[in-house]
């Protein structure tokens, strides 16, 4: 009975490896983009928010994706791509607002006080939840035929902790190197004191480089998921797109191929996120603009 358990466990870990291999580059963003909410808090308070928002990961990925995964699969799966355009949408438009802040470009009322825990928190786990819906249906979509929902739910369910416990233990690390180099500038060694004034010296530094590898990412997976999806539901120009690059580019080998479609992904990212934007500010001056005439037609 032992050997038949230890036998199906196996099982599952192999598929669960096998199946999440094709999401470690949305993993790799996820964690890119994860530490730009902590930025800004009081040092005790980024595990504690690092530990809610990893907690909300897994909500998303048990309550929200792996359910709604499993069931449009089974009885609506030409509804998936079309919301896999709209969390691609989504992302976009996170990412372009960023990039519009680099220009010194601000959409919302100016934040330089301190950071509310529960918007961030909240911010942070409805971008989760789009790139965790990409890692679930990216590993859901690489499992093996033939395996029964329990299995199935199984390996989701090993990937889903998995990722998590990767994406947010990378996280963690990141956001508390610098405490670690505080208490390495303090110890009586001078090799050691001088490795830890370098590393608190040159975490401003890593985190610029964070939020724009982050916001990149966001450009990125963004613009992919649109691109890849309006293909499905039949708008092939954009999936002719990705391959035309593919084939350009494919006798310099795999690596420039994957550096010429996260071009093309991040860009096609950028312009579909500032389209988005575009629309929203009209939007909100047209509401302005309605707003001022009612309060002007009031008062004559």
């Amino acid at each position: 009975m032992s050997v038949g358990l230890l036998a199906v466990v196996d099982d599952i870990l192999s598929a669960a490896l096998r199946a999440s291999a094709k999401s470690a580059g949305v993993v790799i963003d996820d964690a890119a983009v994860t530490p730009q909410y902590v930025q800004g808090i009081t040092p005790a308070r980024e595990l504690p928010v690092v530990g809610k928002i990893a907690l909300g990961s897994i909500a998303n990925k048990f309550l929200i994706v792996i359910p709604v995964a499993l069931l449009l699969t089974a009885f609506a799966p030409a509804v998936l791509p079309f919301l896999l355009i709209l969390g691609g949408a989504f992302l976009c438009y996170e990412g372009a607002e960023k990039v519009l802040e680099w220009f010194g470009v601000h959409h919302g009322a100016a934040d330089d006080g301190p950071r509310d825990e529960k918007k961030l928190v909240l911010g942070a786990v409805r971008t989760d939840l789009i790139l965790s819906a990409e890692i679930m249906l990216i590993s859901l979509s690489n499992l093996d035929d033939g395996m029964s929902i329990w299995q199935t739910l199984a390996v989701l369910a090993v990937i889903a902790l998995l990722m998590t416990a990767i994406v947010y233990g990378s996280v963690a690390l990141l956001v508390k190197i610098d405490d670690v180099g505080l208490r390495m500038a303090k110890s009586p060694s001078r090799r050691v004191r001088h490795t830890g004034t370098r590393i608190v010296r040159s975490m401003p530094a890593v985190f610029r480089v964070i939020s724009v590898v982050g916001t990149v990412a966001m450009l990125w997976v963004g613009g992919h998921l649109v691109l890849e999806n309006l293909g499905e539901v039949g708008v092939t120009v954009t999936l002719d797109l990705l391959h035309g690059v593919e084939h350009l580019l494919e006798s310099a080998g795999t690596v420039v191929v994957w550096i010429g479609e996260t071009a093309v992904s991040a860009v096609a990212g950028l312009l579909v996120g500032l389209a988005i934007v575009g629309v929203l500010t009209v939007i909100r001056r047209l509401r302005r603009g309605g707003g001022h005439t009612a309060v002007s037609a009031a008062s004559h």
